[in-house]
């Protein structure tokens, strides 16, 4: 099964990369951007018998730092 999992900030936290992108691209010419927020996109291949709590934790433990990022879970 493949998965793709997306890390993403959380709303309030700062985001010193998204700002550094939306400063380059109105350096670049780039109007009309409003804000940009970065995060990470992982892409796994797993095991059909691998369920719903084992990729949690894997996000929880590894991919994601909760604390101060969501992330949600997309099946191809």
């Amino acid at each position: 099964m493949k998965l793709r999992i997306i890390v993403s900030l959380k709303p309030g936290v700062l985001d010193p990369q998204g700002r550094a992108i939306h400063k380059a691209l109105g350096g670049l010419g780039f109007a009309g951007v409003g804000d940009v927020r970065a995060g990470r996109v992982f892409e796994l291949d797993v095991a059909d018998d691998v369920d719903d709590s084992q990729i949690d934790a894997m996000c929880r433990q590894l991919l994601a730092n909760t604390v101060i990022e969501n992330y949600r879970v997309e099946r191809a």
